[in-house]
């Protein structure tokens, strides 16, 4: 037995159809389940219910058994004083509030729908991806979409948090963040980390100030990133980096970060963070303010013309300081660049309008994506397989939200799809 699950049962009322009582024998009226609260404190809150011969409006506590009353300190805690009733699986003990008063107690375990369980078990356990999957086309289509809109939004908001979060720790500097997501997205999965220690390494400001030299600029971010302490290198481009960094060092006292930090395996050589690094330095080059596109409504073909860069010609015949290539691919493919639109631009976008209470910004960041094609990726393509296709990058992002924090947790109890098929 699951929590969620009792949190389902009392929410949807799926009991047996039987006289409700505490087990002090008192009749219960349920007028008002509550309000689900996903926050700290009580399960449910504003419920509204009749005990006995008197009407109580409160909050409602649900536990497998009583004693995790006890055992999760709520005894202690005076933002449980408003609970009017403690609904569990197994009653196993006595409980009491902060103020010492006995809480009326509603066992679920004789009157549960047995059949009901065992199908909810046999849904949860099943060894499908997306453990609906039979069963999704039988849903209306207005309710998958309607909540699909909802995860759009959702997945924003979660991103908001981290930005939010960063943006703190720039004190409000707006091009800083968006610098600092840019290259972390620029790394993509496999170097996003070692980008943003890079970013953290080489602040705003520095970059502003060689920025008015390629060389100068190239220098400082590939001396920071630590690809220009190798010995043995003849290359002369590699050699006039590596002087102009030894030089914007001693002027910053900077610190470089370990070579050994990037990785290359199963990249190809487009994706190199060689490469990934020239074409940033080529982009704050031509671009001191960035979040400038953002703050006009900048619209796709804006966005496409910023980022269809290529770095400097070195770059042209190398992936690498190491190895000359008779030609490279090193240009921003367009793929890439909706990528960053979805993932950086539309939820900075979002987090701005947010933080200034404009809605406009959060209607951009929305349209943006809604005007994007889908993404394509394993999880796109699963939900596709199976009858639910993205004509959006906003849809394909819903169906990734979905995926990624209700299929795959089996959190289908939370998830609209999940109960419509459940019930």
């Amino acid at each position: 037995m699951k929590e969620d699950y009792l949190h389902y049962i009392w929410k949807f009322q799926k009991f047996l159809p039987t006289l409700l009582q505490t087990t002090e024998k008192e009749k219960i009226i349920i007028k008002k389940t509550g309000f689900h609260n996903i926050n700290a404190g009580p399960d449910f809150l504003e419920s509204n219910l009749i005990i006995g011969n008197t009407e109580w409006y409160g909050s409602v506590e649900i536990h497998i058994k009583s004693s995790d009353w006890n055992k999760h300190k709520h005894q202690y805690d005076k933002a449980y004083n408003n609970v009017i009733l403690h609904v569990v699986f197994e009653d196993d003990l006595l409980i009491k509030n902060e103020r010492g008063q006995k809480i009326p107690t509603l066992v679920l375990q004789s009157i549960l729908d047995n059949k009901h369980f065992l199908q909810y078990k046999y849904f949860i356990n099943n060894a499908l991806s997306i453990p609906c999957q039979r069963q999704i086309n039988t849903i209306d289509s207005f309710i998958i979409n309607n909540w699909l809109e909802g995860l759009a939004i959702k997945r924003l908001e979660q991103k908001t948090h981290l930005i939010q979060k960063k943006l703190n720790q720039y004190k409000g500097d707006w091009n800083q963040a968006l610098t600092h997501f840019l290259m972390r997205y620029f790394g993509m999965k496999v170097n996003g980390d070692a980008m943003a220690e890079l970013s953290s390494k080489t602040p705003l400001l520095y970059i502003n100030k060689e920025r008015h030299n390629l060389l100068s600029l190239e220098a400082l971010l590939f001396g920071q990133a630590g690809m220009l302490s190798s010995i043995g290198i003849k290359d002369p481009y590699f050699l006039s980096l590596r002087k102009e960094y030894l030089f914007i060092k001693q002027k910053y006292q900077l610190n470089s970060m370990k070579l050994t930090n990037w990785k290359y395996a199963k990249l190809r050589p487009s994706n190199f963070p060689t490469v990934r690094i020239a074409q940033l330095a080529q982009l704050f080059y031509l671009n001191k303010d960035l979040f400038s596109y953002i703050r006009t409504f900048s619209n796709l073909e804006a966005y496409h013309k910023l980022f269809k860069i290529t770095p400097s010609n070195y770059w042209a015949t190398h992936y690498t300081f190491k190895k000359e290539s008779k030609r490279t691919k090193n240009g921003i493919g367009k793929m890439l660049i909706n990528n960053i639109i979805i993932n950086v631009i539309s939820p900075i976008s979002f987090t701005y309008g947010k933080s200034i209470n404009d809605d406009r910004y959060c209607n951009y960041a929305t349209e943006l994506t809604a005007n994007l094609p889908s993404e394509t990726n394993s999880i796109v393509e699963n939900w596709k397989n199976i009858g639910i296709s993205a004509k959006s990058a906003m849809q394909s992002q819903s169906l990734i939200e979905l995926y990624t924090n209700y299929c795959n947790k089996k959190q289908c109890l939370n998830c609209t799809i999940g109960i419509q098929v459940l019930k």
